[in-house]
């Protein structure tokens, strides 16, 4: 019976792939052997990296081959980098730093915006919060621009530059990224010396810089490595315009992305630093689909007061023995929705006289009158 079962499969999988699209073809890429021969000189920021020296070779090699091994993981490396590295790289050159540096997102983030470790280092360079706020990063718990590609970036690039500006080369920056400044500084003094190469230092550390240079290898040349991705493999390039949105008061996204003419999701995608679901008070710089700029202010500035007029029909001020689910019971909404409206912490309690709004059944987009949104944007162009 299991090997009729196995024949059937068999003739399924061979009928699903003629149907649905062409059949897959076999992989053919180098042996991982050949694959370590580096026969060029090998830099990273234009400093040279001894390969000559057995021990360093082996380093570079065992990074190599543990990068080559998840070859999953390498083809989403590279199927991203078309939608982020070009704007680091962008970043790097404006700022006079090699473009070396942007493979340490890479290696560091796999170019993941919500990329978090158990240190609690977050984004696509993988800042502590301390760190962060100290390269001019804002990080609470509605906005978190360590996500931000452009403000991380910038504050990676402050750091940098301060690390080089203290130890003197890029291979000692990028430990001390890694490491901490202060105990890299300690190291070098303890053991007296100052060659990356050659310090003992915590084998996190000691690996880091060899899996950037593995990126490195792998992204100047992939076919080399059996990476053989056509333009349409890669992801779309980031498109979008640059807007800013002024909030008198937390507003929902959901308004937002309404004026920007999109989805709740795709505002949240574009601006991976907003936490929640609303934009906090304040004056804000955020990414909307590109073209969606064209009235945006308008439509925004028009929503905003019908959202605001709605709000206010909306609110119940809580009397004495409610509680959030005898509140929810009486509307007819989930418990879970009165706390996303009011953005409230299930933990706290709430007393009489607190107001709360409710929208009985569910917000609705909000909808204007064609003509009215039309003489509004008129107006604000002859503005």
């Amino acid at each position: 019976m299991k090997w009729r079962l196995f024949v059937l499969l068999g003739i399924g999988l061979f009928s699903w792939s003629g149907s649905y699209g062409e059949p897959l073809k076999p992989a053919h890429f180098p042996s991982l052997v050949s694959s370590l021969k580096i026969t060029t000189p090998l830099e990273f920021c234009a400093e040279r990296v001894p390969t000559e020296i057995q021990e360093i070779r082996e380093r570079l090699e065992k990074e190599l081959l543990l990068s080559l091994w998840d070859r999953p993981q390498v083809i989403l490396w590279l199927k991203r980098s078309r939608r982020y590295l070009p704007h680091i790289e962008e970043m790097l050159k404006k700022s006079g730093m090699s473009e070396d540096l942007m493979y340490v997102a890479v290696a560091e983030s796999a170019l993941r915006p919500h990329a978090g470790s158990k240190k609690g280092a977050i984004g696509f360079w993988q800042f502590m919060q301390s760190t962060g706020r100290k390269y001019g990063l804002v990080i609470n718990e509605r906005i978190d621009e360590r996500r931000n590609i452009f403000a991380s970036t910038g504050a990676v690039i402050r750091c940098f530059k301060h690390l080089h500006e203290t130890f003197g080369s890029w291979t000692l920056a990028v430990a001390a990224y890694n490491m901490g400044e202060d105990g890299l500084m300690a190291e070098i003094l303890e053991q007296g010396n100052n060659d990356y190469y050659q310090l003992y230092l915590p084998l996190e550390t000691q690996r880091f810089l060899f899996r950037i240079l593995s990126v490195k290898l792998i992204f100047s040349d992939p076919g080399r490595y059996g990476f053989l991705l056509s333009e349409e493999d890669y992801y779309h390039p980031m498109k979008f315009d640059r807007i800013q949105v002024d909030c008198f008061q937390d507003t929902p996204i959901r308004i937002i992305a309404q004026a920007a003419n999109t989805h709740f999701k795709v505002i949240k995608d574009l601006n991976p630093e907003i936490r929640g679901h609303y934009l906090p008070e304040g004056s804000h710089e955020i990414l909307i689909p590109e073209g969606a700029s064209k009235d945006f202010q308008a439509r925004y500035q028009r929503l905003l007061e019908h959202w605001s007029a709605d709000q206010k029909e909306r609110i119940y001020v809580v009397k004495k023995g409610d509680n959030l689910s005898s509140i929810a019971d009486r509307f007819g909404v989930s418990l879970v929705a009165i706390i996303f409206w009011n953005r409230l912490d299930p933990n706290k309690p709430i007393h009489p006289g607190d107001e709360l709004i409710i929208y009985r059944k569910g917000p609705k987009p909000i909808e204007i009158d064609k003509d009215e949104d039309e003489a509004e944007a008129g107006s604000s162009w002859n503005e």
